[in-house]
């Protein structure tokens, strides 16, 4: 695996290039230079989490013929200082599914994914408490 960063402009705007030549545009606050044009690294941790464990849950649903018409996540983090930088305490995700799925089935796809299969939330595990919840918004 391999990512290639380049600077684009004269502060902190960045773009990450992945081996697929896919993008992410990263930059930094006001206060330090950037131009509020792209994720904050710590921002793309949130995002990670929230993504892997989509992929995760999503697969996990399918195998299980429960198959949502839509899926939207909102991942929250609280950081705290430690000496000279700061890292995640907690992380809330939460998942938003759309269909006529089995609440006892998103909710294992989701806690497998969690607290098994999503290496993103296994790492972050080691600093944050990760909690998760759902809701389904069913067919009528």
């Amino acid at each position: 695996m391999k990512v290639s960063i380049q600077r684009l402009n004269e502060a902190v705007h960045m773009e990450a290039v992945n081996e697929s030549g896919a993008t992410l545009q990263m930059d930094g606050t006001d206060e330090i230079g950037g131009i509020n044009a792209g994720f904050r690294p710590m921002q793309m941790l949130l995002a990670a989490a929230g993504g892997c464990s989509a992929i995760d849950v999503v697969g996990i649903l399918n195998k299980q013929r429960q198959n949502p018409e839509d899926l939207k996540i909102e991942v929250t983090g609280d950081r705290v200082n430690v000496d000279s930088y700061s890292e995640f305490k907690s992380i809330h995700i939460h998942f938003i599914l759309t269909g006529n799925l089995d609440e006892n089935k998103v909710a294992r796809a989701i806690d497998l994914s969690i607290n098994k299969y999503c290496s993103v939330s296994k790492t972050l595990e080691k600093t944050a408490t990760i909690t998760s919840s759902y809701e389904i918004i069913k067919n009528e």
